[in-house]
């Protein structure tokens, strides 16, 4: 079990951050070396309905830098379930990065697939069929489980006297997790890593509760190129917020949810006397792509 001691819930000015718009970070990077972010709320109850129907083990999808797969690897190793992982491009085979190799040296049963069949990962055809008594786990850990375990984020700290709670989006199974626990009185507002991906809102609206829910919203225009896209302005934005906080993000999510902050504060996005917590859904292992010395951290 893993336990939430070592999250913090840390407030922090920088010079862009008025005096009068209060910010803090949850830190859920903290949470473990490896099943870091929200990976484990993600993977919590998932993990706990393959035991509970005794399935033969878990099969879940990413690609090669994938920070699901990685943690995924690990949790079932120590869980003591087996666990496959269905790899986007079948050139990651013979050149194994970082994310792979701690996969791999987890236990995780790597499978290279093309990506033509990567994308038709959910027709009968694929390893669903042929493996019927595992526990699918789709990319990202997107199923209604992945979202119960992530509504438990807000739970960690008093949380209640935020006006607004920011979170990067990938497969939206966080975001609707935060809208599910979020306050009436709340603003949660989601910033898509991808580009083009407005197919999100039905992603997340499919695995909101039924009733009210706080006020919700993602947007579009702050993904900087598209997933895993990086800029020498956002390099340069993670070293400086890093200097002026303590507090290291990472390339792929956090680091962009950041900038969007900083960007929307100085449109006036915020009315003043906002207080705004900012999810940090960790990915640092996702600054292993980076040559070494770039990062300040």
């Amino acid at each position: 079990m893993i336990s939430y001691d070592n999250i913090t819930l840390a407030s922090f000015k920088t010079s862009w951050l008025p005096d009068t718009i209060q910010a803090a970070m949850l830190r859920l990077d903290k949470l473990h070396p490896e099943i870091s972010g929200n990976k484990w709320f993600k993977l919590k109850y998932n993990i706990a309905a393959a035991k509970a129907n005794n399935d033969n083990g878990i099969i879940t999808y990413g690609g090669a830098y994938s920070n699901h797969i990685a943690a995924t690897a690990l949790a079932c190793k120590e869980a003591g379930i087996n666990c496959m992982g269905i790899i986007r491009g079948e050139e990651h085979h013979q050149h194994m990065n970082h994310t792979l190799k701690m996969a791999d040296a987890n236990g995780m049963d790597l499978v290279f697939v093309t990506r033509e069949e990567y994308r038709n990962r959910n027709s009968h055809e694929t390893r669903e069929g042929l493996y019927p008594d595992y526990h699918i786990i789709p990319e990202g850990g997107h199923n209604a489980l992945g979202a119960k375990g992530c509504e438990e984020i807000l739970s960690i700290f008093p949380t209640s006297e935020y006006t607004h709670i920011l979170c990067a989006v990938g497969t939206g199974t966080t975001l609707a997790g935060l809208i599910n626990s979020a306050a009436p009185h709340q603003q949660v507002v989601g910033i898509s890593v991808l580009k083009g991906a407005h197919y999100l809102e039905k992603e997340v609206a499919d695995l909101l509760k039924s009733g009210q829910h706080a006020d919700w919203k993602i947007l579009h225009e702050f993904h900087g190129g598209g997933y895993a896209k990086k800029s020498p302005q956002l390099i340069d934005f993670i070293n400086t917020f890093y200097r002026e906080t303590g507090i290291p993000t990472d390339i792929i999510y956090t680091g962009k949810l950041i900038l969007a902050f900083s960007e929307l504060v100085q449109h006036g996005y915020f009315p003043n006397g906002s207080k705004i917590l900012l999810i940090h859904t960790g990915g640092l292992q996702g600054n292993l792509s980076l040559t070494p010395g770039v990062l300040s951290f």
